[in-house]
């Protein structure tokens, strides 16, 4: 067991141009910290597991399918395996969430 802050964690660009936080990873679970500022976005793709989306601050629009969902602090919302999804920091403020994968992806 340990405890982890995610102000000690280290941020890097991801290969979507997104400022991104390592904050778990195990055969089970993969849990990373999203920092989209204003206007940023992660393009449209898809992933083969579960993934779940935490706003713990700022709002932005995520997008599941077809359908645009609007988000504020302490929202959640789920994606199931092989569904579209995009990530929009598009609500005129930063978009700070916890993205986090059932089973982890390799």
């Amino acid at each position: 067991m340990s405890v982890i802050n995610l102000d000690n964690l280290v941020a890097e660009e991801n290969m979507r141009g997104i400022m991104t936080k390592d904050v778990l990873k195990n055969e089970n679970v993969q849990v990373k910290n999203l920092i989209l500022e204003k206007d940023d976005v992660v393009p449209e793709h898809q992933v083969p597991v579960n993934v779940f989306f935490h706003v713990i601050e700022g709002k932005g629009t995520i997008m599941i399918g077809d359908k645009k969902y609007e988000l504020n602090e302490k929202d959640f919302i789920t994606c199931p395996p092989n569904t579209p999804m995009k990530v929009m920091a598009d609500r005129g403020e930063s978009f700070n969430i916890i993205n986090v994968k059932t089973p982890a992806l390799n």
